[in-house]
């Protein structure tokens, strides 16, 4: 019997596959050589391969291209990036290399929609969804877009009261999107998402207050997100059919309506048994449209995205040492980080998430099952099960070896954002270091420094002991 960990990964998954290889011992992500990043850069850290968002990018437009031939599907489709999934420039730019839009949901996010205009990453025409609840601060902005020339910023009213912010604020000719209220999940503790109108009271709210200002204001979206995402599920299939029979109800009467917003969810892979048929999904998507279209005999409508997670979340990992290992009774095994799970991947803490999992080396130890431990003080501050398993397992640690690195992919996406990039972190314990992994004009892959490790200096700063 192999009971190396190279075993129980080939006697479990298939292996190796996309993104992730072993050669000459140590893990490749991507293709790189992690081993390579540790030597260089030590840990804790974070690395950002670039190149995968376009690939993410590009694998969405044409598996609804397939779909919209197949179909024979007489709209367009438009991909929208989700902001709030990573800020960060280097990301959003990336991003906007492959002929791509934006959704924003906070006032700040069109100070950043500002630079990017000035850099020229963005035009007068790019789609920007604005989402969310919104503040004065939020709307003012729009208005100013709106007011600039930017003819395909669309706020998406997420109340029927919003409406009356922009026909006070706006001196142009303007698109809205409304929000529809989903009905959340049955496992959820309330029944009706807070965000939106509710779908009873669209086709009423557009006859009082949109109808006849066309001149004015123009309804050209309906938007919908479900929170548990794009699944295969009787859920799903209602929740996305009620919103098309209402774009049917909409359309006799509103013929400046052209587009449904299906928002984000498609899930991104947290283990290596991970199983989604993408074009399945968006071919049922499609063929669930054009059916009550047709039946309706109304246009089929465009279809917008707005993918955060599948964008940028399969393109980031977190590098940890292990520095320690205690044994606290006969059954517990812990392997200590040089790091926090609560600072670095909140998720895990939060709503316990998992993410994809591996060592980096010793592939040919013999492995058993541990829990992982952060180095703050919290009890809390641990990861004890993989998505696949109630149970981790890396590759014993013998004495006189190199240590052991473990690595946490596909994090790219809201880490950063719940923990307050740069910010104080629990017990103090820094950001790591973030390491930029992309190509250079002449195609070959560079790897750089966007961040330093946090230092004390910059925490005293905040806290106010230094001036």
């Amino acid at each position: 019997m192999n009971n190396t960990y190279t075993g129980l990964v080939q006697q479990t998954f298939h292996f190796p596959q996309e993104g992730f290889d072993v050669k000459n011992g140590y893990l490749h992500f991507n293709g790189v050589d992690v081993k390579y990043l540790i030597d260089k850069y030590g840990t804790p850290m974070k690395v950002t391969y670039l190149p995968k968002i376009g690939m993410q990018i590009n694998k969405a437009k044409t598996m609804f291209a397939n779909a919209f031939k197949r179909h024979k599907y007489e709209g367009q489709y438009n991909y929208c990036y989700c902001t709030k999934s990573s800020h960060f420039s280097f990301v959003v730019e990336e991003a906007l290399k492959h002929n791509i839009h934006l959704e924003t949901s906070y006032a700040y996010d069109l100070e950043i929609i500002n630079k990017l205009y000035e850099k020229k990453k963005i035009n007068k025409e790019t789609f920007i969804i604005c989402n969310g609840f919104k503040q004065r601060a939020y709307t003012s902005r729009i208005a100013k877009l709106l007011n600039a020339g930017f003819k395909n910023v669309v706020p998406v009213l997420d109340n029927k009261e919003e409406l009356n912010l922009y026909k006070r604020s706006v001196k142009t000719p303007f698109k809205i999107g409304i929000r529809v209220a989903a009905e959340e999940e049955p496992s959820f503790p309330f029944y009706t998402s807070r965000l939106g109108i509710r779908a009873k009271d669209i086709l009423e709210f557009y006859v009082d207050e949109i109808e006849g200002n066309e001149h004015k204001f123009q309804l050209k979206m309906l938007h919908i997100f479900l929170n548990k995402g794009i699944k295969d599920d009787i859920y799903y299939w209602s929740e996305l059919n009620k919103i098309i029979n209402l774009y049917c109800q909409l359309k006799k009467i509103c013929p400046e309506l052209d587009s449904i917003n299906i928002g984000g969810g498609f899930p991104i892979k947290h283990s290596l048994g991970f199983d989604y048929d993408y074009q399945f999904m968006i071919n049922e998507i499609v063929r669930n449209i054009k059916i009550a279209c047709k039946k309706a005999k109304v246009p089929m409508p465009d279809i917008f995205t707005e993918f955060g997670s599948f964008t940028v979340g399969e393109s980031m990992a977190h590098i940890y040492s292990v520095i320690g290992n205690k044994s606290q009774n006969d059954r517990e095994t812990w392997y200590m980080i040089d790091s926090s799970f609560i600072t670095t991947l909140p998720d895990t803490w939060g709503i316990g998430e998992k993410f994809l999992m591996l060592p980096i080396n010793k592939w040919e130890n013999e492995y058993q099952r541990v829990v992982l431990g952060g180095i703050t003080c919290d009890s809390h501050d641990y990861y004890d099960s993989e998505e696949h398993i109630n149970e981790v397992f890396l590759p014993k640690v013998n004495a006189g070896e190199e240590p052991l690195y473990v690595g946490f992919f596909h994090t790219g996406a809201y880490q950063d954002q719940i923990s307050g990039y740069g910010g104080i972190k629990h017990c103090l314990i820094p950001s790591p270091k973030h390491i930029i992994i992309e190509y250079d004009k002449n195609g070959k892959l560079i790897d750089w420094v966007y961040a330093k490790e946090q230092s004390a200096q910059s925490m005293l700063k905040i806290l106010g002991y230094i001036k």
